[in-house]
């Protein structure tokens, strides 16, 4: 059974950095993306990045230049560094998993709070 489980949230002020770290268990290969994702206080869960095997990465708009997802698929472990930290960046922090023949995403971890003040 696959297993999410995040790590590094906490409260910074704005301008800071934090890195979001999500360690995975359970996957037998390689065939699986790994994604981020943030719900903030009265929003919608929205996607913040995406990890691929391959090496590649997409980002939504509003963290382009200021966040970096890195997916090491060996150690199974998805990583989000996050600087230039705004307070519409506070939210509950996601990891999930999708294996490449789903349709959805598959997996969730419990989250990890991320609260960035003025």
């Amino acid at each position: 059974q696959v297993q999410l489980e995040e790590s590094g949230g906490g409260s910074v002020p704005a301008g800071g950095s934090l890195t979001l770290s999500c360690a995975a268990s359970g996957f037998t290969d390689n065939l699986y993306t790994m994604g981020w994702f943030r719900q903030g206080p009265g929003n919608k869960r929205e996607g913040v990045a995406l990890g691929f095997t391959d090496g590649r990465t997409t980002y939504a708009d509003s963290v382009k230049g200021r966040f970096t997802v890195s997916l090491d698929f060996i150690g199974r472990t998805l990583t989000l560094e996050m600087s230039a930290l705004r307070p519409e960046d506070t939210a509950m922090y996601y990891c999930a998993a999708k294996p490449f023949s789903a349709s959805g995403w598959t997996y969730w971890g419990q989250g990890t709070q991320v609260t960035v003040s003025s």
